[in-house]
């Protein structure tokens, strides 16, 4: 069986050896892509991106991580 994954943009998140609030903020970048998912979007939708950064990065603000965009 084959599947094909279209190409798309993933936010790559970095926390710091030994961060303590890590499992914390993951929880809540986790929501983020529930409540998208909840609105009947993919996290493979080309806008992913563009329509949850803000939200990316307002955590980033709260907690100690840095982040990427890559394409797969």
């Amino acid at each position: 069986m084959k599947a094909r994954i279209p190409k798309h943009r993933e936010f790559v998140i970095s926390f710091a050896d030994g961060y303590e609030k890590a499992d914390e903020c993951w929880e809540k970048l986790m929501e983020i892509m529930d409540a998208y998912k909840k609105e009947g979007k993919s996290v493979y939708t080309p806008s992913f991106i563009e329509d949850n950064e803000d939200k990316v990065k307002a955590l980033q603000q709260q907690y100690e991580f840095t982040y990427t965009i890559e394409e797969k």
